[in-house]
């Protein structure tokens, strides 16, 4: 290992001569993150507009990563048979139609037009997750790999932000202040023209990214991007499951990934559930506190790039889902400001996990990782599951005196514990080759 650190370091992370598809392709991880943290904040804005309970508005979420774990496995199978390039056109494509169906779910005025949107929208990014994570890796060195996934993955929060501000400011901040219980007093007709008026704020941001979207679908089709680096395109779907299914290593990855992502968006979701619930806030400012955690998870991700260099990836890996358990139950302990605070921090520790699991789980896949990729992109189904199981104990109210939402936060602990578990088994199984 000593050998071969100094010659990761010496190595460029992104050759000269594939910059351009790089810069493109980071772009798409900056694109899918403005769809996911637009989102979180939905969850709460459509349980108060449709008057619904924190569990039913959470199948936002439901739809939104269900569609990850749907399209996964036939982007993988698209993408071996065609190429990278083909799977991100195809994901860009699904990702502007979903967008684009939000028009038409907010003329219907119901919640299930719009879960079928976020599905479809989904899809199209389940497809660029599939390509663009592997084919990042596949742009270099396999020594840097990690570093170079890493690298293209800090930008990811540059569109989240994004995502937030236009949450924020653009629909949180524009939306008719009364609450589901004053909605529920009012006549039919005003209840309608409110619903009407915060429906059309949603549908905005959706509709304007639908053409940004359409721009980038352009640009990646004339563009001359590197194709697979191998020219094998035959299917050969059982050998290779059979082949992932026996490494352990991947296996775990994929565990990991599951519950990394259910942490990640359950964190992320109820911040605001959190702070209005605990604190008083009204929904746009908690939102800031939003805001600020992927500052802080935008920041942290340029940072723990940088200690690659220095740090193996289970070592660093463990350290920081160590520390976010922690953080976390300080949120569970500690009231008012304080765990809010520790909620936040939270975002720091998460900043490396979702590509450093992902290039651990790939590394020396080789042909084999085009499939591997739609595992852990399948694994994004975390997310869909895990927090409508937050909500629901949120809906309690109270859990044994303790307050429900404070409890709730139970379960992005477990979640943290057993990333932890996988970082340990990295460092002191995987890395000595038994797989």
């Amino acid at each position: 290992m000593k050998e071969a650190l100094p010659k990761s370091r010496s190595q460029a992370v992104v050759p000269a001569a594939l910059i351009i598809p790089f810069v493109l392709i980071t772009t798409c991880f900056a694109l899918w993150g403005f769809a996911n943290d637009i989102t979180n904040p939905m969850v709460k804005a459509f349980s108060r507009i449709l008057m619904m309970s924190n569990f039913e508005g959470s199948l936002v979420q439901f739809a939104f990563y269900g569609g990850y774990f749907v399209m996964a496995f036939p982007a993988a199978i698209f993408i071996k048979r065609y190429s990278y390039k083909s799977g991100i056109l195809v994901g860009l494509g699904l990702y502007a139609l979903g967008a684009l169906l939000f028009f038409p779910a907010s003329h219907a005025g119901l919640f299930w037009p719009f879960l079928t949107a976020y599905f479809i929208l989904t899809c199209g990014l389940s497809f660029l997750e599939t390509s663009a994570n592997p084919y990042i890796l596949s742009l270099g060195s396999e020594a840097t790999s990690t570093r170079r996934l890493n690298l293209a993955q800090s930008f990811n929060p540059l569109g989240s932000l994004l995502g937030m501000f236009t949450a924020q400011q653009l629909i949180l901040a524009r939306l008719n202040r009364a609450s589901a219980s004053e909605r529920a007093v009012l006549s039919p007709q005003q209840l309608q023209t409110v619903t009407t008026h915060d429906l059309t704020i949603i549908r905005g941001p959706y509709i304007v990214i639908a053409a940004v979207i359409a721009v980038m679908f352009i640009l990646v089709l004339i563009a001359r991007m590197p194709k697979n680096m191998d020219s094998d395109n035959s299917l050969r779907i059982r050998s290779t499951l059979r082949r992932l299914t026996g490494n352990k290593r991947y296996r775990e990855g994929v565990v990991a990934q599951f519950f990394y992502v259910g942490a990640q968006i359950m964190c992320w979701t109820f911040i605001i559930h959190y702070a209005v619930m605990e604190l008083g806030m009204e929904e746009a400012a908690a939102q800031g506190y939003n805001i600020a955690a992927m500052v802080i998870f935008a920041s942290s991700r340029f940072i723990c790039t940088y200690l690659l260099k220095y740090i193996k990836p289970g070592a660093l890996l463990t350290a920081l889902a160590t520390a976010g358990g922690i953080l976390v139950s300080g949120t569970i302990l500690i009231r008012g400001l304080p765990g809010l605070i520790c909620l936040v921090g939270v975002s720091a520790c998460m900043s490396l996990m979702f590509p450093t699991i992902y290039g651990i789980a790939l590394k020396g896949l080789g042909d084999d990782a085009k499939f591997g990729a739609a595992g852990l992109i399948m694994a994004i189904l975390g997310g869909s599951v895990l927090p409508p199981l937050q909500g629901a104990i949120i809906d309690l109210g109270t859990v044994f005196r303790f307050s429900a939402v404070r409890v709730s936060f139970l379960l992005p602990l477990i979640c943290f514990v057993v990333i932890a578990i996988f970082g340990r088994r990295t460092m002191k199984i995987h890395s000595q080759g038994i797989v």
